[in-house]
């Protein structure tokens, strides 16, 4: 890292932790923090205002959108694909050869993984190399994705299957209307789910736009509104 990288680091009030290690030449958005012991390798483009934790690694041609929070221990390769606003817990997996072996060189053959806009990846999950995650699904804690996820749909397990939906506020959806409406508890977002087409979507928001200032801080714990049902 020479002095004028640093220098356009500061100009962008990125902040990169003398602990970690940046190739260059790569990309990092304005206000993306990089914390102890990351690796981000040459070809990388990270978005603005993005967080990685603790000994992260972000491999060759890795592209990450923007206002992505990576939590610590997590390893990007080649050919993962993040969009913006997209949760990565601790320790989470992702992959890119399906069926690796050490004698059988498949660089050239790594697959493509795709978390959409949104999305929420919990603690210790493993994501199977090759899957898309829709925007803003969720996927628990451990669970084992080796399959696609549609928007807004919660999977557990291993392997991973969908029980039910979330919100954007990150709640379970329930009591659906007679015309399959459904609304969050937290930002009374209304969410509908198309019986021919089997997708949901939200009525008072688009997908792509961001949330109203008003709806970006939480007020109340998530078990605060466990019991609360809005029909």
């Amino acid at each position: 890292m020479n002095r004028m990288f640093k220098a356009e680091w500061l100009a962008k009030e990125v902040k990169v932790h003398e602990s970690a290690c940046v190739d260059e030449p790569c990309e990092i958005g304005p206000g993306t923090k990089i914390w102890h012991f990351c690796h981000v390798l040459s070809g990388a483009r990270i978005g603005r205002s993005c967080i990685l934790g603790q000994n992260c690694h972000v491999a060759n041609d890795v592209v990450i959108g923007n206002n992505v929070k990576i939590q610590n221990n997590v390893s990007l390769y080649t050919g993962t694909v993040i969009e913006d606003d997209v949760f990565l817990g601790p320790s989470c997996v992702l992959t890119n050869v399906t069926n690796p072996r050490s004698q059988v060189n498949r660089h050239s053959l790594y697959e493509e993984t795709i978390l959409k806009r949104g999305a929420t990846v919990g603690a210790n999950a493993t994501i199977v190399c090759g899957a898309t995650l829709g925007r803003y699904c969720f996927v628990a804690a451990g669970a084992v994705v080796v399959n696609d996820i549609p928007d807004y749909g919660l999977v557990m397990g291993n392997p991973a299957r969908q029980k039910g939906w979330m919100s954007r506020h990150g709640h379970v959806l329930r009591n659906p209307s007679a015309d399959g409406v459904m609304r969050c508890p937290e930002s009374g977002f209304r969410y509908q789910l198309d019986s021919h087409t089997g997708k949901l979507r939200c009525l008072d928001i688009d997908e792509e736009a961001p949330l109203p200032v008003e709806q970006r801080t939480g007020a109340k714990t998530y078990d605060s509104f466990k019991d609360k049902a809005i029909a």
